[in-house]
């Protein structure tokens, strides 16, 4: 049967050349004889140095104590600026939440690409718009994907709402 195989495979099972004997060249490690026999650390103890004269061995701190400090000191530096952001606030000097909640309507989940003209033409349905406000990421200036329009009258808002 292997006489119908191509020579490129028969020559896959072809027998290797047999491997040259070499001579060994020196003589095992557990043959040889050293010259000097083994000795202990005994000779060196005096290239060491005195034991009370090292600093005392340092203990590095695991990764869970790691990962648990790092833990603590976020939480420790977010409550700081809590703290400072909260003296700061002022909810009646704030431009941004001005008007009146039981006139005001949260519309979520809206289209990154909505303008307010958008919304205003949407919501002017129900009746008249006093303002809209489209929330804005600060850092990024992207729209949030939510606003607060805020109608004249509270039936109004109602209305837009059901």
């Amino acid at each position: 049967m292997t006489q119908f195989l191509p020579p490129n495979l028969l020559a896959l099972f072809a027998p290797r050349d047999p491997i040259p004997f070499l001579p060994q060249l020196e003589k095992l490690p557990h043959e040889k004889h050293h010259n000097q026999p083994y000795c202990g650390i005994a000779p060196f103890i005096r290239h060491f140095e005195d034991p009370r004269d090292a600093p005392p061995p340092t203990r590095a701190e695991t990764r869970e104590e790691r990962l648990e400090r790092k833990r603590r000191e976020k939480i420790e530096r977010r409550q700081t600026v809590l703290e400072t952001e909260l003296k700061l606030w002022d909810p009646h000097n704030d431009p941004n939440a001005q008007g009146d909640a039981f006139k005001t309507l949260f519309v979520a989940r809206i289209n990154y690409d909505t303008t307010e003209s958008k919304l205003r033409r949407e919501f002017e349905v129900y009746g008249p718009i006093k303002r809209i406000y489209i929330v804005y990421n600060k850092r990024t200036g992207k729209p949030r994907g939510y606003a607060f329009i805020e109608y004249e009258h509270e039936r109004d808002m109602h209305s837009a709402n059901l």
